[in-house]
């Protein structure tokens, strides 16, 4: 009897200990940052904030991008991932170059392959552009230009792929940049001002003044839909044909349910008509890859962006 007490006092005291235990809150259950490191206006942006408006929608919590261009490129946005706690309330909206080369430029808070994809959901295209009275209407003419005059480039970061390929095509056709820097807007503006004569940038961001540019070659492997005429850079230099993407990651030590949640509406979200008309609108491949598609992809890209660095260092 006595031990049947004992058994029975015990399972009372656990029974209580469980009641007065707080519940663990199931995810989300407060705001949800999705990181975006670039200006606003860019196609990974538009998108990222339909992501972020649809899992507003569907749990109940706020969810909003948060912007974080550098001249550093993506990776200082991405040390704002690196550094949150891994719980699914900081999600990355990151280019390719994050997950590739993030761990080896040299910032420590992004050394040891720290990001897992969640999944890819857009090829947007690059391109290499110039004013609409500059002299010279195609690469083998700037070519030409810059052997005798000092024509400075602007881009995103050194160590993104897009320039990685531009540098890369100037030393297969043979010319040098006068000057290279890194920027946090490359737009519209950023030609007209004259800070460089040449930008490598998206499409997007020079939308809305494409009567005042010359695009002299994209960095895709399809043509561009919304301009005609412009040739690909794998035309212009066969070892260059690339595509360049964006997905959406979280810290490796994220959980599986925070995880499945945000792929959930991201799936729905790409699926969705006003991704659809995005694409028709910008020339955008939109599409869902799952979590093994994504990091098959970027063993691909790896591989690829290890043959540029050969061509760049290469005498």
């Amino acid at each position: 009897m006595r031990r049947n007490t004992l058994i029975a006092l015990a399972a009372s005291v656990l029974a209580l200990a469980i009641a007065a235990a707080p519940a663990q809150a199931e995810y989300p259950e407060k705001p949800v940052s999705f990181v975006v490191p670039f200006p606003p206006g860019d196609l990974e942006d538009v998108l990222t904030r339909m992501i972020a408006e649809d899992f507003q929608a569907e749990y109940g919590v706020a969810a909003a991008v948060v912007n974080k261009p550098s001249q550093g490129g993506p990776f200082p946005g991405a040390v704002s991932v690196a550094t949150a706690p891994a719980d699914g309330y900081t999600v990355g909206s990151f280019v390719m170059e994050v997950p590739i080369i993030g761990s080896e430029v040299g910032i420590p808070a992004l050394e040891g392959n720290l990001f897992e994809p969640l999944g890819i959901f857009v090829t947007y295209p690059f391109v290499i552009a110039t004013s609409k009275d500059a002299p010279y209407s195609s690469m083998q003419e700037l070519a030409t230009y810059a052997k005798d005059n000092d024509v400075a480039l602007g881009h995103f970061g050194s160590f993104l792929l897009p320039t990685q390929a531009t540098f890369a095509a100037s030393k297969l056709l043979g010319f040098e940049w006068g000057s290279e820097a890194s920027a946090g807007a490359l737009d519209c503006n950023t030609l007209a001002s004259g800070d460089f004569e040449v930008i490598n940038t998206t499409i997007q961001q020079i939308f809305p003044c494409l009567d005042q540019v010359k695009i002299l070659a994209s960095i895709t492997q399809e043509p561009l839909k919304v301009v005609d005429g412009v040739p690909m850079l794998g035309e212009v230099t066969p070892e260059l044909a690339l595509d360049l993407w964006n997905g959406l990651f979280v810290h490796k030590d994220t959980p599986q349910d925070a995880r499945d949640k945000i792929i959930a509406v991201a799936r729905e979200t790409i699926a969705s008509d006003r991704a659809k008309k995005l694409a028709e609108d910008t020339g955008a491949l939109i599409y869902w890859k799952d979590e093994e598609q994504s990091r098959q992809q970027i063993e691909t890209d790896a591989a690829t962006m290890a043959e540029i660095t050969r061509l760049i260092e290469a005498e």
